[in-house]
């Protein structure tokens, strides 16, 4: 029992801790994806560039880096673009006026798909 719950644990602490990880390398991904476009690079000139890009000793041009945030734990609210938080207040007013509706389930889905994209 003792070593299931250490399991547990264990993997518990691993799957919340990934996606701290994934941020940092995505961001990457993103700048040097950037980098390669940039350059018109096609192929295996493409693939040789991703695999140089990638690697941890390589920096990005300033142009293309993406910004990454300074704590992975940090709230986003605070540093969060003006779209993000209108967007979560349209999700807000929505959910609102579904409420008021009385709608349930598919009627809601329905409801809310159509008047978060007007």
């Amino acid at each position: 029992m003792k070593k299931l719950i250490a399991l547990v644990g264990l993997g518990f602490a691993f799957a919340v801790s990934s996606p701290a990880f994934a941020g940092e390398q995505q961001d990457k991904m993103k700048g040097c994806n950037k980098e390669a476009k940039e350059k018109t690079l096609k192929g295996d000139e493409r693939k040789a560039f991703m695999k140089k890009c990638l690697s941890k000793d390589y920096q990005l041009k300033s142009g293309t880096a993406v910004a990454a945030p300074a704590a992975p734990a940090a709230p986003a609210a605070p540093t969060a673009p003006a779209a993000a938080a209108t967007q979560q207040n349209k999700m807000k007013a929505c959910s609102a006026e579904a409420k008021t509706k009385g709608l349930k389930a598919d009627e809601r889905k329905s409801f809310m798909s159509t008047c978060l994209k007007g």
